[in-house]
């Protein structure tokens, strides 16, 4: 595994508190009816993100997730810009403004969504993971999901040939203890999902996805496992998201003391703690990117706002129609 060192952890640092602070101006503008639509905000879980970037080869490896997608583009490399510009809806947006919150797009830097439709996104995982063996690329898919998606049947059926085929896919459930409103207790006999794995002898296990460092170490030994030709992996990491399940949720189902019990153990203040703890910055210099990361979200939210919408024809010509179709043999 890539070493985790003082850059690492500065880095984690500010990616991290960007994040935080990108789609908390989400929900501010969000409220001022500038994003519509549904809008399901990271904050709590970006530990699982940095770990997994750390372990990942940014160059070939591939990412496809659910709907909670503002952020993992930006880990792969899209502008944050665009990013932002497509929840306004405008034509400078990744998918040109047509895909919205829940449909973040990136082919050329491999991230893949982005789904609206609960599990949807598992087969698909296995499916590019497919791609990549047949073409006999050694690249990784990571696909993620939350823990109510590891009820749908899909999973299984996934799963299955995921193993039968040994595709070099690694699932991962992103556990933040509630399926929208309902808690993993009322939805399941077990409560360790990743043993889910055991029933198709896949390599699986528990992560504490709150810590980024666990998170890397986890995710490299299985992103080798599938580079090696040895099959998926299945982590369940174990995280909490801050913020209701999206803008609409009242949290009814969960108390303050326990959202404020987990903000104690918060991936952003623990990495803040060691890096001054071991002297890797100064509180200066942390001050510094606090300000970095603060005007970096101003010019995002700038080049969103002066953006424009995109033409009514775009609808047709960016979605349903392709004049060089290249699979089209016979006029119809």
């Amino acid at each position: 595994m890539k070493k985790i060192t003082k850059d690492t952890y500065l880095s984690w640092y500010e990616d991290m508190l960007f994040w935080r602070k990108f789609e908390d101006k989400l929900a501010a503008v969000y409220i001022q009816q500038k994003v519509r639509g549904f809008l399901h905000l990271y904050n709590g879980q970006e530990a699982v993100l940095a770990g997994s970037l750390h372990a990942m080869d940014l160059s070939k490896d591939k990412m496809i997730t659910a709907y909670r997608n503002h952020v993992q583009p930006i880990g792969m490399g899209v502008d944050p810009k665009k990013v932002m510009a497509e929840l306004y809806g405008k034509s400078t947006g990744t998918s040109q403004g047509l895909g919205g919150s829940m449909h973040i797009f990136s082919k050329e830097h491999r991230f893949y969504g982005g789904h609206g439709i609960v599990g949807g996104q598992i087969p698909l995982g296995a499916g590019i993971a497919f791609g990549d063996k047949y073409h006999g690329s050694d690249a990784a898919t990571l696909c993620y999901f939350g823990d109510g998606a590891a009820r749908q049947g899909s999973l299984h059926e996934t799963f299955n040939l995921a193993m039968l085929w040994k595709l070099p896919v690694v699932f991962i459930c992103e556990n933040n203890g509630y399926a929208m409103g309902t808690s993993v207790e009322r939805t399941s006999n077990t409560t360790d999902i990743w043993k889910l794995g055991l029933g198709y002898e896949m390599p699986c296990g528990p992560v504490d996805g709150m810590d980024p460092v666990k998170v890397a170490k986890a995710l490299d030994e299985a992103i080798m496992r599938a580079r090696n030709g040895d099959g998926p992996t299945f982590l369940e990491m174990k995280t909490y998201r801050y913020r209701g399940h999206s803008m609409s949720d009242a949290q009814h189902y969960r108390t303050k003391d326990e959202v404020a019990e987990y903000k104690k153990i918060d991936p952003i203040t623990k990495v803040k703690e060691i890096i001054l703890k071991k002297k890797y910055a100064s509180k200066k210099q942390l001050d510094e990117i606090d300000l970095r990361v603060k005007d970096l979200v101003k010019e995002c939210e700038k080049f969103a706002e002066e953006s424009s919408y995109p033409e009514k024809n775009l609808m047709y010509d960016a979605v349903y129609e392709q004049k060089d179709y290249p699979f089209l043999k016979h006029k119809i």
